[in-house]
């Protein structure tokens, strides 16, 4: 399966954009989906992930209440809402799949996803 990140651009401080994350195949059997970004020489951060049924979600405190992930098994696609936008948001997100249950929790961990878009690029000016 191959997961295609898409929705980046070059936004204000305050504005918002939709990331979509559409996958080459079905992901109703996938576990966690999830929104990592990347700062460069900074190891990859945990944004937001959801569950394979969409009922939990969990996200990084620096996001809460601005970030919204949703998916749509039927669509084969993952969403990550942003709103108030902010500077320090400005970075490179990349969508990833977890296919294997560890733990009965959504993982944040980066070695626990074991699928990977290839990354889009967020920009946010002040």
């Amino acid at each position: 399966v191959q997961l295609q990140a898409s929705g980046g651009g070059l936004v204000q401080a305050g504005a918002s954009l939709r990331l979509s994350c559409a996958a080459s195949g079905s992901i109703s059997s996938f576990y966690d989906m999830g929104w990592f970004r990347q700062v460069p020489g900074k190891e990859r951060e945990f944004v937001a992930a959801i569950s394979r049924s969409g009922d939990a979600t969990r996200y990084v405190d620096s996001v809460k209440g601005r970030f919204t992930i949703s998916r749509d098994n039927a669509k084969n696609t993952v969403y990550l809402q942003m709103n108030s936008l902010k500077p320090e948001d400005s970075t490179v997100y990349y969508c990833a799949a977890k296919t294997t249950y560890t733990v009965p929790i959504i993982s944040v961990l980066s070695g626990d996803y074991d699928y990977w878009g290839q990354g889009t690029q967020v920009t946010v000016s002040s």
